[in-house]
């Protein structure tokens, strides 16, 4: 039992991407300087426990992404119904169990919890290997993703997927990223521009019908408005960006120093969501263009290295898989980044690996993990 232990400990080593977990590792450390930086207005036993959360949630990480690169991921979505049941039914687990914050009932937290999870990461894992799945065999019928029939099967299962987070949590954020996830994996897949087109088209018009039939939350509206009237309610709509805005350009190339940024460092509300939604403006009062270029670039290496594995692996079925764990995070980091720099609307989404979040980072690592079993089958079968 000793040596196969050893033994298996040893191929990881040998096989596993040690470069993408090098740079998923440091980029969550620094998310974690960051997260300490920003959390010292508080009470100094609740800034622990969350620093204490993210390095669990690290550290478990690390343990999924070790037993995920072992996991032959193909063979297992050959069971690909257990998959779907599991990802309807974690997520309805929201409607008995759920527990409500900033209007999104998008959590699970019991007393004995140390800490909350969001269904909507796990599954995102599951959805994409489903999703990857469905791709593979299409282009096997159908031999292209030209057709409407082609078309509509894979769509068909993303709409059902948004309407039953939207419904059940309404986290639009969290939806909108299955959305982003779908986008990338059907243009790796050849989906015929068309249909894009034909999609952007509905898209526009249900916004337009909702908001004729005044169905859309004023909020939501409230958002929109103040991207394009940064003037607009800066004291309660625009009071976030506003704010992050504000941080951001006061860093100028080097920052204010790091536990030093005058709206980092300030009390309660001053800036709010420093240490989720806005950690990039966080990064950039303290640590200047300088610390944000060196975030992006951290991003822009673990997207790279994904889609490098993509363009090496074995089957389409692996390679959309890649594709899609990319174009989540492509679409969480310009999403955070333009929120933050005020030229997209607040949908909630965090900076993947520097925001705080036991759940997401847990999920991250579990996603790299996979990309990190796909090199390895990519280069030893």
């Amino acid at each position: 039992m000793g040596n196969r232990l050893k033994n298996t400990i040893r191929d990881f080593f040998q096989q596993a991407d040690l470069v993408l977990l090098g740079l998923c590792v440091g980029a969550t450390l620094f998310g974690l300087v960051l997260i300490y930086s920003c959390t010292r207005y508080m009470d100094r036993s609740d800034a622990l426990k969350m620093l204490l959360v993210q390095t669990v949630a690290m550290g478990l990480g690390i343990l999924a992404y070790f037993i995920l690169s072992m996991i032959d991921t193909e063979e297992l979505i050959r069971h690909w119904k257990w998959f779907f049941a599991f990802n309807v039914g974690f997520i309805c687990m929201l409607l008995p169990f759920g527990k409500e914050r900033y209007g999104n009932r998008a959590w699970i937290q019991f007393s004995w919890m140390p800490m909350a999870i969001q269904p909507t990461e796990i599954v995102k894992i599951t959805f994409i290997l489903l999703l990857a799945w469905q791709f593979q065999k299409v282009w096997e019928r159908e031999h292209n993703l030209t057709t409407f029939r082609a078309a509509i099967q894979p769509t068909a299962h993303v709409l059902f997927m948004l309407g039953l987070i939207f419904v059940i949590s309404k986290d639009m954020g969290s939806a909108l990223v299955y959305v982003g996830v779908f986008l990338a994996m059907a243009l790796a897949a050849g989906m015929a521009w068309r249909w894009f087109a034909v999609g952007l088209g509905g898209f526009a018009g249900v916004c337009l019908t909702a908001y004729k039939l005044d169905l859309i939350p004023s909020y939501m509206l409230e958002r929109f408005r103040v991207v394009l009237d940064h003037s607009y309610d800066v004291a309660d709509a625009g009071y976030q960006q506003t704010r992050g805005m504000l941080a951001i350009g006061s860093g100028g190339l080097f920052g204010q120093g790091l536990f030093h940024g005058r709206l980092t460092q300030a009390g309660k509300g001053v800036l709010p969501f420093r240490y989720t939604d806005f950690i990039f403006a966080v990064a950039g009062e303290e640590l200047g263009l300088v610390g944000c270029v060196l975030i992006l670039l951290l991003e822009a290496a673990i997207i790279l290295r994904c889609l490098q594995v993509a363009r090496r692996a074995k089957t389409p079925f692996s390679s959309y898989v890649c594709v899609g764990v990319a174009g989540t995070l492509i679409f969480q980091v310009l999403s955070n980044v333009g929120m933050c720099l005020f030229v997209l609307p607040v949908i909630g989404l965090t900076l993947p690996f520097f925001s705080y979040g036991g759940s997401s980072l847990l999920a991250l690592y579990a996603a790299m993990g996979i990309v990190s079993g796909i090199k390895k089958r990519a280069f030893t079968d």
